[in-house]
């Protein structure tokens, strides 16, 4: 059974699931891009042990949108990382993270690393990047494509079972199961159909990006335990190798997989199994 509940921060409202022993090891959980906290469902049953906190990042799940013309950046997620933690007046905690969730968790750990205790990541270490000399150029392009985007409607799917088959069969395939869980706080119910809840500014192009110095010198400030976990049908090793020597506390591990191995049932179970050894050392 979860808890879920919303907090205020610079007059949005971010909205968390909460699973696990309430005076439990805190363990502050983030999301990939386009899902949202419902994605720790699995991890969290097999970690009763945990207090495991889900937050639903601006602009997904149940979290309010920015403000219509506020770009996505990476970066500002830190700021409501840190809201987040103040709220729950917690001083020190293990984050866990997805794909965008581990870049997010990187940079907040790089930012504030006497506020995290381990890093968990799954098949993600650290945002996109971009060289410094093509900066004018993608953003000449992402700017030309966001205005294209900005013309785009949301279409409504005709039933919750619509939606469920369309992200089962997406880029990153789930289970029924995992989707369900995911489409249960993605979607709303209108008279015509269901949208999705996130923000479809999510889906526009980076005007800017860190470049790989600037990515590079968050990850060698990670002076606690980080544990990698790779899927071995996710974004691939090639994303993250010229990476991994510059975290010092680093340790490895390949799972087979994809993308979502944290809603996988035997990957999960590893994944659980680590983290829970990790947390009790």
């Amino acid at each position: 059974m979860h808890r879920s509940w919303r907090f205020e921060h610079h007059g949005r409202r971010l909205a968390v699931m909460e699973w696990g022993d309430p005076r439990g090891m805190p363990v502050v959980a983030l999301h990939g891009w386009l899902d949202n906290a419902a994605g720790f469902t699995l991890l969290a049953r097999l970690l009763p042990e945990v207090r495991l906190i889900a937050l639903d990042l601006a602009g997904h799940g149940c979290s309010d949108h920015r403000p219509a013309g506020q770009p996505y950046y990476i970066w500002d997620n830190l700021a409501d990382v840190q809201a987040l933690l103040d709220e729950l007046r917690l001083e020190r905690v293990a984050l866990l993270g997805h794909s965008m969730g581990a870049g997010v968790a990187s940079l907040f750990a790089g930012a504030f690393p006497e506020r995290v205790s381990q890093l968990f990541l799954l098949d993600g270490l650290a945002p996109l990047d971009s060289p410094a000399d093509e900066l004018p150029a993608q953003m000449a392009e992402a700017l030309a494509k966001n205005r294209r985007l900005q013309r785009r409607a949301l279409r409504p799917y005709a039933s919750f079972e619509q939606a469920v088959q369309a992200r089962m069969g997406g880029r990153w395939p789930v289970s029924r199961e995992a989707a369900g869980w995911l489409l249960a706080r993605g979607l709303r119910e209108e008279a015509d159909g269901w949208y999705w809840r996130s923000d479809l500014a999510l889906t526009q192009p980076s005007v800017v990006r860190l470049c790989e110095p600037q990515v590079a010198a968050f990850l060698r400030r990670l002076s606690m335990p980080v544990l990698l976990v790779m899927a071995e049908a996710g974004i691939g090793m090639a994303r993250v190798e010229q990476q991994l020597a510059l975290v010092p506390q680093l340790e490895l591990k390949q799972l087979a997989g994809g993308h979502h191995l944290h809603l996988e049932a035997a990957p999960a179970a590893r994944i659980a199994q680590w983290i829970s050894e990790r947390l009790q050392a």
